[in-house]
């Protein structure tokens, strides 16, 4: 066989998953996502939070303003676009470990906060202010513990609590209207030469002490949050900190088995040279490639060195104390919940790459493999559309595995004839399979999508359309409203 063999056209019944994608829970409706489910919320935010009159000084009151509303904007707008969603369960699970830790801290938590499950896959959850908080479904995947969530949540009700965000933007008022910007602006401008310089210096001043004051909060956030615990009688693990520390690098894990062997369980066989670099013209290069250690640069961090964190409250750790995983079935739903929110930004390398890490974790659940299809197919519809390399979502290697590099590659090389055949294949299978009734009807829209002839707006709009009558309370319905937007 050639060295660069074809690929093989998809069979009707996958050899791993040959009973087709059997039912699965609903993950959460259409109507949970924010723009729907959190309309009052922001209706109320909106009256509560009007910035106070603390200033004298109209020039400063009116810059706290901006900067207060800004905040408002922020959330209001990240509710509209869906950052946010509802899932009773997720939503549970973290209101009974926020409520464990307010009810035992009630002088410095009177009111319980808003809380909001962002979708974003980073490790995170951060304070907004305003006795609001949100945390990432990629702080959920990632932690391994009820108490390395407890630990998050606590340090951002911190900042919540020291009104860390509030602070801030008095900060950022203050300067921006006290007497020695105006005085090096004024120079700035009065100046000949070497104007960029002199403007950088005045910005690079306060960001370094804006840094630098910001470590000092993120500091007095973990010592309030260990003490928060301690009364809510949570184990605290100080090791939490030191796994933060790879956070920020989560594709650098690599694969198990080797790129093809993913493929081939749907009997795909990959052509080597996809995965190799092209060059100049039509040859190809094995890519040099070296897993480094490369870091977000000190200096640009505002959290402390996490060995640093570790290190300062070592000896606040609770000896031979017993830590609760968090149950699977909350892991599974925010996984899933976070892998669809890639494919809808179309971060198909991304979401394709989790799922075979997923498949490393041992995970058999035919839910991955109706995904598995929507990304190809999802790669060929970027494609058809003129943004394959946007789908693609290309990441500097510095910050991923050999096989991630390899998979990307792969994604920006496919012919597209071999993407066709294989979107192709893989919709008429699983369309036809035992599928839940939106999930083959998700498979139909996406095959419309990418076999008619008429891609106009009008089109996708008609055929979205199409999905959502009989699916209007599905999941998959906020792919199908993408075409209502011009």
């Amino acid at each position: 066989m050639s060295r660069y063999t074809h690929l093989l056209t998809v069979m009707l019944v996958l050899c791993c998953c040959h009973q087709g994608f059997a039912q699965t829970a609903e993950l959460y409706h259409y109507q949970d996502l924010s723009h729907i489910f959190y309309q009052k919320q922001v209706d109320s935010i909106k009256k509560a939070w009007i910035c106070p009159a603390i200033y004298k000084e109209k020039a400063t009151q009116k810059q706290y303003k901006e900067y207060w509303d800004d905040r408002t904007d922020f959330l209001t707008k990240a509710i509209k676009d869906d950052d946010y969603l509802y899932e009773q369960d997720v939503y549970k699970y973290l209101d009974s470990l926020i409520n464990q830790i307010v009810q035992a801290n009630k002088q410095l938590i009177p009111a319980k906060p808003l809380v909001l499950i962002d979708r974003s896959s980073s490790v995170n959850a951060y304070a907004i202010g305003g006795n609001t908080l949100a945390i990432n479904l990629g702080l959920l995947t990632f932690s391994r513990s009820r108490e390395d969530l407890a630990l998050t949540i606590a340090h951002e009700l911190s900042h919540n609590i020291l009104l860390h965000a509030e602070n801030a933007m008095k900060q950022r008022a203050e300067w921006i209207t006290s007497d020695a910007y105006k005085t090096s602006m004024n120079a700035v401008l009065d100046s000949k030469y070497e104007r960029l310089t002199r403007l950088k210096k005045i910005f690079e001043g306060y960001s370094f002490s804006r840094s630098r004051h910001q470590r000092y909060h993120e500091s007095d956030a973990d010592s309030l949050a260990i003490i928060l615990l301690k009364k809510s009688g949570i184990h605290f693990d100080p090791t939490f900190f030191l796994r933060l520390d790879s956070a920020d690098l989560q594709y650098k894990q690599p694969l198990k088995q080797p790129l093809a062997t993913y493929f081939a369980a749907y009997n795909i066989t990959i052509d080597n040279a996809w995965t190799q670099k092209r060059s100049k013209g039509l040859s190809t290069k094995v890519y040099n490639f070296k897993d480094t250690t490369s870091h977000i640069q000190d200096s640009l961090k505002t959290h402390p060195e996490c060995v640093e964190r570790y290190n300062k409250n070592l000896a606040a750790r609770d000896a031979a104390a017993n830590y609760t995983p968090i149950p699977a079935a909350i892991r599974s739903k925010a996984m899933k919940m976070q892998l669809w929110n890639m494919y809808m930004n179309m971060n198909l390398t991304a979401c394709m790459y989790s799922i075979m890490l997923e498949k490393d974790n041992g995970t058999t659940d035919p839910w991955y493999d109706f995904m598995v299809a929507n990304v190809i197919s999802g790669l060929y519809y970027a494609d058809r559309d003129l943004s394959r390399f946007n789908a693609v979502g290309v990441t500097p290697k510095e910050f991923i595995s050999r096989d991630y590099y390899e998979l990307q590659t792969m994604f920006e090389q496919i012919p597209r004839e071999k993407l066709e055949e294989l979107s192709n294949s893989f919709l008429t299978a699983h369309t036809a399979s035992n599928s839940k009734k939106d999930e083959a009807a998700f498979h139909r829209l996406m095959k419309s999508l990418t076999t008619d002839a008429d891609i106009s707006q009008t089109s996708k709009t008609n055929i979205g359309n199409t999905f959502i009558r009989g699916n209007e309370n599905s999941l998959y319905a906020e792919f199908a409203h993408k075409f209502d937007k011009p």
